[in-house]
């Protein structure tokens, strides 16, 4: 599946914007080489908003979800470098999620990418997966502009650490749905049909939001080990 590993970590923030350029060269040659390099993390993509917010969505493919409880992982957060320190005050509007990878089709990682968060209304988990997983989600990787689709779900509560302590409480990530494709227009029009807000609900999804992304950076355990 194009997804690598069983699970991922969904991260979407706002930086401050004079700190965006330095931001940006921070996570390229330090950040995500760090987190590359972390037993179990097998690929990091950064993507920058086209439409909508917040700024940043960064995704990172882990093995399995108990690499992201890791002792390795966990000692970076608790260890920042001095860059990181001061990244990490410029940080705000942090959710993050630790998610298993429920359903994942498709064929690589188009560059432009449609996030959709969300809730499963009471008792419609099992409707709205079945929906997505088994009937929607498959096809949608087939069609013109398009070159995959991943419905995530919330796994694991992350753990309070020396990084999160600088930069504020993240908030959580319940379900996420990340579409991507190699023409911005097919993953904008999917993201406001067949997925928009008005589909999600119908089927059982509250709290929908949803923004376009593009991808800018990514680095794999294959770039760190070369």
């Amino acid at each position: 599946m194009p997804i690598q590993g069983q699970a991922a970590m969904l991260l979407t923030f706002d930086i401050v914007e004079e700190a965006i350029i330095e931001h940006d060269d921070w996570h390229t040659h330090e950040h995500l080489p760090e987190r590359l390099s972390i037993p179990g993390f097998l690929r990091g993509t950064r993507w920058v908003a086209t439409g909508g917010a917040p700024r940043y969505l960064v995704l990172y493919e882990v093995e399995r979800l108990e690499t992201l409880a890791s002792p390795g992982y966990l000692e970076r957060l608790n260890n920042p470098s001095p860059w990181t320190q001061k990244m990490m005050l410029h940080y705000h509007g942090m959710t993050r999620g630790l998610c298993s990878v429920v359903s994942s089709h498709g064929h690589g990682m188009g560059h432009m990418g449609w996030l959709l968060r969300f809730k499963p209304g009471q008792g419609k988990d099992a409707a709205l997966e079945s929906w997505l997983s088994q009937e929607l989600l498959p096809r949608l990787p087939e069609q013109r502009g398009l070159s995959s689709a991943h419905l995530l779900r919330s796994g694991l509560t992350p753990e309070m650490t020396a990084e999160q302590r600088i930069r504020g409480a993240d908030t959580g990530v319940d379900w996420a749905l990340l579409v991507t494709g190699y023409e911005r227009a097919a993953v904008a029009g999917v993201g406001q049909s067949e997925l928009g807000a008005a589909a999600l609900e119908r089927h059982g999804a509250t709290g929908v939001a949803g923004a376009g992304y593009e991808a800018v950076h990514a680095l794999t355990a294959a770039d760190m080990r070369a």
